[in-house]
């Protein structure tokens, strides 16, 4: 699909974002994910998300309570919490629920729908399968990195809307990815038999 004949659609109100982590990180499942770039736009649909609490959540960054790292978490719904992790990728998350609770969604993958030339090019990839299935490839794809850290998901620079097209018939929900504390919460949500989740995808469904 080519850029000049894409146009994102109206982004999320906040409202949408003030709410728990748990609560959302489902709701963004087929929602359209877009970021400007100079003149490219690329864009995916959100197919896998991982829902981050605060100080109840020992998976979560805001589990040992503010730094300067993660203040973003604590502040306002629908902006960008970018952070770089193990010396080389990044990782994007959606603020959710009210100022001053931690609370955040890490957008793990996504489909390609807009920008896959460019997409392409920044991963040095040519397999659409290899561009956004997974959270460091995404942010890679999408050219984030923390210089788009608390940025209001305005789509002037990165937003989030719904098209129309983002009814999800299957959700399926699992253990989070990459931590040691909090298996037992079920925060790890994606859309049921999309390609592009990462592996090894989630195995208890609903819908």
């Amino acid at each position: 699909m080519r850029n000049d004949r894409w146009r994102p659609p109206t982004p999320l109100a906040e409202s949408f974002f003030r709410r728990p982590a748990e609560v959302v990180a489902p709701d963004l499942l087929g929602k359209v994910l877009w970021r400007h770039s100079g003149d490219a736009v690329a864009a995916v649909k959100i197919v896998e998300t991982e829902a981050y609490g605060g100080a109840d959540d020992p998976g979560s960054h805001g589990f040992r309570g503010m730094t300067k790292r993660n203040a973003v978490m604590f502040g306002e719904p629908g902006r960008t919490y970018i952070y770089f992790t193990y010396g080389m990728h990044y990782c994007l998350n959606v603020v959710t629920d009210e100022p001053g609770v931690c609370s955040a969604v890490l957008i793990r993958a996504g489909e390609p729908i807009c920008g896959k030339t460019t997409m392409a090019e920044r991963r040095n990839r040519d397999r659409e399968l290899d561009l956004t299935s997974g959270p460091a490839k995404l942010a890679q794809a999408l050219d984030l990195t923390t210089d788009e850290n608390a940025m209001l998901l305005s789509g002037e620079v990165i937003g989030i809307g719904d098209d129309g097209s983002s009814s999800v018939p299957m959700i399926s929900c699992g253990p989070r990815v990459g931590i040691r504390e909090g298996l037992e919460l079920n925060w790890r949500f994606a859309v049921s038999g999309n390609p592009f989740v990462s592996r090894p995808a989630p195995r208890c469904s609903f819908g």
